[in-house]
């Protein structure tokens, strides 16, 4: 979900702009990704580190446990190109690899044994993107489908699709709105269509509302002469395949939904280099074990963790930067 509408964000505010101009749509998708700080950006790289948590888990219908996140370390990746470009269209790759590692300490209520656990997880993604740029009642729409597909280092696990259209209510230099819907062609999602709504607003001094739902939503300032602090909240998942869950021969999908919150600060270093420092704290509402094919409704073991304090380093290439000015 965050690729997808970081990137659908990004091309609303593309085309509106397009819609008035004789330019050609993808010269001004290069325009939007080569801005100081891009919601897309072609190569991002990420490490981040949390302090640990506690948590309750259950078995459906068996054993309440409790146990610690000792410690949990994630690193990856992601890859965003289009490569083939056209007036009314585009046609691109997303690829994406995030590694897990967390140290995990657990007991069974009923017996109170000790149990320490180290476990490394490998997670990719690959999707083939299409978008198409059309005008609805005067104004730019654009409809864009994706197949993807994931999988673990045991190799591809499961296929699916997404549909989105994003209808871009007003572009100015200053106001930026757009609304849509986000479809998911995939048995384990919860819910299968989403709405969005994306709403930016600059004002004097640097200052900027940034609203990308669901997504998340910042307040943003401008600082020194290269850099950007913002303050707010966005929303993440983890996912990873487990395939020798409890002795099973059956493929299990692990996925945890995440709520970041606190402050990033931006730096653009030249040269296409983008550096990122966030921190706050991250709330996990809810993480669930479910069979692959099954929908997550149809889990068989969920937990719910205390928050706790995260930090993440990131550094973003963005080629199309040195086309500014």
């Amino acid at each position: 979900m965050k690729k997808n509408l970081v990137l659908l964000g990004s091309f609303a505010l593309v085309c509106s702009s397009s819609a008035q101009t004789k330019d050609s749509i993808p010269q001004k998708v290069q325009a939007i990704v080569a801005d100081k700080f891009p919601a897309a950006r072609v190569l991002n790289l990420s490490y981040e580190y949390n302090g640990g948590y506690k948590y309750s888990s259950n078995v459906k219908g068996g054993v309440i446990t409790r146990g610690k996140v000792e410690s949990l370390h994630q690193a990856g990746g992601n890859l965003n190109v289009n490569f083939l470009n056209r007036r009314s269209w585009t046609l691109g790759t997303s690829l994406g690899y995030q590694y897990t590692s967390f140290n995990v300490q657990e007991s069974d209520l009923s017996t109170q044994p000790q149990k320490m656990r180290k476990q490394d997880f490998h997670y990719h993604y690959e999707s083939l993107n299409f978008s198409y740029f059309s005008k609805l009642f005067g104004k730019m729409v654009i409809y864009s489908a994706s197949f993807m597909t994931d999988g673990s280092d045991k190799g591809i696990e499961r296929m699916r699709g997404i549909l989105t259209g994003t209808w871009v209510l007003k572009a100015t230099r200053d106001v930026q709105m757009t609304i849509g819907l986000l479809g998911f062609i995939d048995p384990a999602a919860i819910i299968p269509v989403v709405p969005t709504f994306t709403y930016k607003q600059q004002y004097r001094d640097g200052w900027m509302i940034d609203v990308l739902l669901p997504k998340g939503a910042y307040v943003r300032k401008a600082m020194l002469r290269n850099g950007r602090l913002s303050l707010g909240a966005d929303l993440s998942t983890t996912t990873f395949y487990l395939n020798d869950f409890w002795g099973s021969d059956k493929v299990y999908t692990f996925s945890q939904m995440e709520i970041n919150s606190g402050l990033t600060y931006e730096h653009n270093l030249g040269r296409s280099f983008i550096a990122t420092l966030k921190s706050g704290m991250k709330n996990i509402p809810r993480s669930r074990i479910f069979e692959k094919s099954e929908r997550q409704n149809n889990y068989v073991w969920e937990a719910s963790a205390d928050p706790s304090f995260y930090v993440n380093v990131g550094l973003s290439f963005n080629p199309f930067a040195k086309k500014r000015r």
